[in-house]
């Protein structure tokens, strides 16, 4: 018991020397400021889109036509308010006025403009859905692609980002996409441009840099990386931002399993097919297929294992 007075005691010089490093370490802290988005709050906003953009398949069941219309007023009121809520402490964060009243009122316009969007939205969502029906023959039903894809979710999440970041939202965006890759694996900037009937199969280990622009119908497999060839510097050593340093797929282009494709320059001509495995990093033309050799496969049989013979080719 003794002992674990004197362990004890040291907790205070733990404390001090933790708040000595808020001050050394100024950039990983946010002290004396008002309260940054909230991403419990986020992630319930994000529950509460999917509730009214997939209507009988999130949180509220039992819908019919009857009563489905009141069950969406009462979620866009509540997502009115929300909504409003996070995006004036996001628009506070990231200026240097000091009027709440008019964040408050910048953000409801923000608001209900993306929440007016809503309908438009759900028509590129029933491209994506039919996409994914169509381009997996695993698929048994649509109900299945919605309740299990994590493809359609993960693409969900961002197009809904993807507006926010059209209206100029700070950093909303970017907390819904990543509890999108915590989730599923999916890794898309709401910065990116895709079409609509875009289709991830599987989708552990994608990727899709700020900067992309993907077409209509374009489908991916698992650990395709869409990504930055270098990053442009200025005279000082710093990061260029603001170029475009992903790539571009055209209408129509399969990009198959481990692909990596990169550089702001490389275009991806429609109905090309990059095959598995392939590091591209240079334009190719519509109709193209870019496929690797076959490689060379070296087998031993138990027999030939058992004489310690080589292996054959």
């Amino acid at each position: 018991m003794a002992t674990d007075i004197r362990l004890k005691e040291s907790l205070p010089e733990i404390t001090e020397a933790l708040v000595a490093s808020y001050t050394e370490c100024r950039h990983i802290n946010h002290l004396g400021h008002c309260p940054l988005p909230s991403r419990e709050a986020v992630v319930d906003i994000v529950s509460d889109l999917n509730d009214i953009l997939y209507p009988g398949f999130v949180r509220r069941q039992n819908l019919h036509i009857g009563n489905v219309e009141y069950h969406v007023g009462d979620v866009v009121d509540r997502l009115h308010d929300k909504l409003t809520n996070q995006i004036m402490r996001a628009l506070r964060h990231e200026s240097a006025e000091t009027n709440e009243c008019d964040f408050e009122a910048a953000a409801q316009q923000k608001t209900v403009e993306f929440l007016r969007g809503l309908p438009e939205l759900r028509a590129v969502l029933e491209k994506d859905a039919v996409s994914a029906f169509a381009g997996d023959p695993a698929a048994k039903s649509y109900h299945e692609i919605v309740f299990c894809y994590p493809g359609l979710e993960a693409i969900t999440i961002y197009r809904l980002a993807h507006e926010l970041v059209h209206l100029e939202v700070p950093l909303i965006p970017r907390l819904m996409t990543e509890y999108a890759h915590s989730k599923t694996g999916i890794d898309i900037h709401p910065g990116a441009n895709i079409g609509p009937g875009f289709f991830i199969d599987h989708g552990t280990g994608v990727v899709i840099g700020e900067t992309c622009d993907i077409g209509a119908n374009v489908k991916l497999y698992q650990g395709v990386t869409l990504g930055a060839l270098s990053f442009p510097r200025d005279e000082t050593g710093q990061i260029i931002r603001g170029k475009k340093r992903h790539p571009t797929l055209e209408n129509e282009v399969v990009v198959y399993a481990n692909a990596t494709i990169l550089g702001g320059e490389t275009i991806v001509g429609h109905h090309a097919v990059i095959g598995s495995n392939v590091w591209l990093t240079h334009s190719v033309d519509p109709y193209t297929s870019v496929l690797l050799e076959k490689p060379s496969l070296r087998i031993r049989t138990p027999e030939v294992r058992a004489a310690g013979g080589p292996y054959q080719i």
